[in-house]
């Protein structure tokens, strides 16, 4: 069955008295663990939500020569994640180095822009051009290479679905409830309008993480979502 929702994890989550990991056990949820809280941690942290029985998001963002990336992602699977990423602004030569890499039930996504982008943003790095439309460019490249899905933000989920199809994987964080904080996120959605936007997965982080409740904070989310996944 595919997860729905990932928790993004950071270090305070899951230290000493506030482990997350506890608090969530049990609910069909998944953990993200990104560059942050994987530098901090290392490794025997992914044994360590495997062994909790979460799906495991591994966060990395690989993006470099394709030799480098094909090889980090057959070392990031031997940590079997359900779910591995790379940049598809690597090109299409080393997204397709990446999923020639891929082994065992790992699936691998292109992140297409970052969801902290505007379009100011990209402006002032030298790309030009409305994020959507990047976004959906990307997302046609990555499923050209053979890559299984794309991270992007809820704002562009129908524009991608649309051009990939219904069975390409669209993971979109920038998830906040309505009236909540966006944090950093300048691109952001609820999660019903993701969801109906064509979303397979959201990634929550701070609406679950910093909650009073956390895992009232995550079973309220799963129950918003349920019924939207099964209308579309």
């Amino acid at each position: 069955m595919e997860t729905r929702l990932y928790v993004a994890l950071t270090s305070r989550d899951i230290a000493g008295g506030s482990n997350l990991l506890g608090t969530l056990a049990g609910l069909p949820v998944g953990m993200k663990v990104g560059l942050e809280l994987f530098v901090s941690r290392g490794p025997s942290l992914l044994d360590e939500i495997r062994d909790a029985g979460f799906p495991l998001f591994l966060d990395l963002k690989f993006h470099d020569i394709p030799h480098t990336v094909a090889g980090a992602v057959r070392s990031a699977c031997r940590y079997a994640p359900s779910l591995l990423n790379i940049h598809a602004s690597g090109g299409m030569e080393m997204m397709r180095a990446a999923a020639d890499a891929v082994r065992g039930d790992t699936r691998i996504l292109a992140v297409t822009v970052l969801t902290s982008l505007s379009g100011r943003d990209l402006s002032l790095v030298g790309l030009r051009g409305d994020p959507a439309a990047m976004v959906t460019r990307m997302a046609e490249a990555a499923r050209d290479s053979g890559i299984h899905g794309v991270v992007c933000s809820p704002m562009e989920a129908s524009a991608v679905r649309e051009v990939t199809g219904p069975d390409f994987l669209i993971v979109t964080p920038g998830i906040r409830p309505a009236g909540s904080d966006k944090g950093d996120q300048k691109r952001t959605s609820t999660p019903l309008e993701a969801v109906m936007a064509g979303a397979t997965a959201l990634v929550v982080g701070r609406p679950v993480t910093m909650a009073l409740e956390p895992r009232s904070a995550a079973e309220s989310l799963l129950s918003e979502i349920k019924p939207a996944f099964g209308e579309r």
